[in-house]
């Protein structure tokens, strides 16, 4: 029987600590139209997964953290990437070419299970934000980006932090206007869900939830 997954035998499986990419708040990690050739593992960090259309128009489709994937359709044959990938905080990133990840895949049944489990997750969450983008309240929306940015589901996080973001891109992956989303923070602020400190940050109440959760 296989051991189930583990970070950092992924990690070593991947070539130990040579194979980190660290990225600073705001870089590229990819953008739409390079050449797709790796898988990729977020280590630590946050990472904002868009695209855009042809007319310009940019959505984000995932906000992802510590302990997720990305980067898969190179499994599937994509030859180039069809969106763009940026870090919204400090990341730690292990990329993996995609035969040594399929490999990985059809040797490591724990590495396969969890990878499985995170795109089938990925996919259901990406379903609901759209049936929140046409049909829910947008403090629904903008709560549920709130917490994924703050690492809500990674359990060695002892505070609920969002990185220091702008406004109109925060609206932008909630998708909300500027204005929108300006009077959603004021109304959390005036609630307590969310506090702003000096530098910009926002610490957010773990009672945030019951916004996500009262429906």
């Amino acid at each position: 029987m296989q051991p189930p997954f583990s970070a950092q035998a992924f990690l070593e499986w991947a070539g130990g600590q040579g194979a980190i990419v660290r990225y600073g708040q705001g870089d590229a990690i990819f953008t739409q139209g390079d050449p797709c050739q790796h898988v990729l593992y977020i280590l630590s960090g946050g990472v904002t997964v868009s695209a855009k259309s042809r007319v310009g128009r940019e959505a984000v489709v995932a906000v992802l953290g510590t302990g997720d994937f990305f980067g898969e359709g190179c499994l599937a044959g994509q030859p180039l990437r069809d969106r763009s990938a940026v870090a919204i905080k400090p990341s730690a990133v292990v990329p993996v070419e995609r035969r040594a990840m399929a490999r990985l895949l059809h040797d490591q049944h724990g590495l396969s299970d969890r990878f499985i489990s995170h795109v089938l997750t990925r996919h259901i969450r990406m379903e609901e934000d759209l049936v929140d983008q046409l049909f829910g309240a947008a403090e629904m929306r903008l709560a549920r980006t709130l917490l994924r940015m703050a690492g809500c589901g990674e359990a060695d996080t002892p505070t609920w932090t969002v990185p220091r973001i702008r406004v109109e891109r925060l609206a932008e992956m909630a998708g909300m206007t500027r204005v929108r989303a300006e009077l959603c923070l004021e109304r959390f602020s005036t609630q307590g869900f969310v506090e702003s400190y000096d530098d910009g940050r926002l610490r957010i109440n773990r009672s945030l939830l019951t916004v996500v959760l009262r429906d």
